[in-house]
């Protein structure tokens, strides 16, 4: 079988594979644990740009939001993230409360780069993953977390809006 014989039966394959997933996902509904039960719901946000900003842009727990970010050149973060993104990117900054000690875990609609940060220094995250099939949650993120106020940085998204929730895990 020559080589463009097998690259094609591979992109065929592959698409078969993509648009099988697409259907299921629009027949299913997919089952969530209780702790990202909040992903269902639907509020908006706008990003913080600056500090001064970080004010107004506070995340409830347990609560999706379809946030609205900045383009990067636009943004300055307390913190410089690991991967702030290009000139084509967008980004923001939301502050949040963890009201207890614990793990809290942030879900994204995007693989966008996030940090946690206590003040101006990052907290290293516990754990990393996908969310469930189907759900629209692309990346998690697990940070533990003292009681107190937090800023979630957002970096390097390549569309101006994504999905996002903080929730405490059990």
């Amino acid at each position: 079988m020559s080589r463009l014989l097998i690259i094609a039966a591979v992109l065929a394959l592959s698409s078969a594979a993509n648009a099988q997933e697409a259907t299921e996902c629009r027949t299913e509904t997919p089952v969530l644990p209780a702790e990202l039960a909040g992903w269902n719901t639907q509020g908006t946000a706008t990003a913080a740009a600056d500090a001064k900003a970080l004010k107004s842009a506070t995340l409830a727990l347990g609560t999706r939001v379809d946030a609205a970010l900045k383009p990067t050149r636009e943004i300055r973060y307390l913190a410089r993230p690991e991967k702030p993104g290009g000139s084509v990117s967008y980004g923001g900054m939301f502050s949040f409360n963890a009201d207890t000690d614990g793990i809290y875990r942030v879900a994204l609609g995007s693989a966008a780069w996030i940090d946690v940060l206590k003040g101006r220094t990052a907290v290293t995250s516990s754990d990393h993953g996908h969310g469930p099939a189907c759900s629209g949650i692309r990346k998690m993120v697990d940070f533990p977390l003292k009681a107190g106020r937090y800023t979630l940085q957002i970096a390097a998204n390549g569309e101006s809006t994504v999905g996002v929730m903080v929730a405490r895990l059990p």
